[in-house]
């Protein structure tokens, strides 16, 4: 993979497809769409690839431990029921889609929670270990738009200047968003033009 054929390649595909976004030329548009169809097609191999690795790390730590891991037992167990009934009803089953939903919400909702948990800790020991006007500002943000965000300030929605304070502040976390996926454009242009001059080689191993 550290071939310069393989880097070739990799730029020349880059290119070409970078051309079919702005050049309105019907080869380049149409040689675009069929890359990105392998690409698609690739990653979806590279998912059951990975899913495949996965069932088997767990079917091998149920054979060759002596421990009853009741975690791995249940992973494959759904994993199976799902494959085989996603495969016979199809994906786009209501049913098959209604189960899985009732299935997926609970455990997102759990995770959140977790990492709401987990995330106010992380604060509070980052305003214990680095005190200062930066820190100051996180931790009070924190309970800020904790505070807008449960029942606690529900009353002041029917005085207007109160909501208009609160929907002014409600905006700011918008702002931020905007922010962080501003600089993660801006990060990965920069990677994809390192990639296309053939300075970073992710795809050598």
């Amino acid at each position: 993979m550290r071939s310069p054929i393989v880097a070739a390649v990799a730029i020349s595909v880059g290119l070409i497809i970078l051309l079919g976004y702005f050049l309105p030329l019907r080869q380049f548009i149409d040689l675009r769409l069929i890359l990105l169809d392998w690409s698609v097609l690739l990653a979806a191999v590279a998912g059951l690839v990975a899913i495949i690795n996965l069932i088997i790390n767990h079917v091998k730590r149920i054979t060759q431990t002596n421990k009853f891991d009741l975690f791995s037992i249940v992973l494959i167990l759904s994993f199976l029921a799902t494959f085989v009934t996603g495969m016979l009803l199809g994906p786009s089953n209501p049913q098959f889609e209604k189960v899985v939903t009732h299935i997926q919400i609970p455990i997102e909702a759990s995770l959140l929670g977790v990492l709401t948990i987990s995330l106010a800790v992380a604060a509070f020991k980052f305003f214990q270990n680095r005190k200062g006007w930066a820190s100051t500002v996180f931790l009070v943000s924190v309970v800020v738009f904790l505070l807008m965000s449960s029942w606690l300030l529900t009353f002041g929605q029917n005085i207007p200047v109160i909501n208009e304070l609160l929907s002014a502040i409600k905006i700011l976390p918008l702002a931020g968003a905007r922010g962080i996926l501003l600089g993660i454009a801006l990060g990965s242009l920069a990677t994809g033009i390192r990639i296309l001059m053939g300075a970073d080689r992710p795809y050598s191993g």
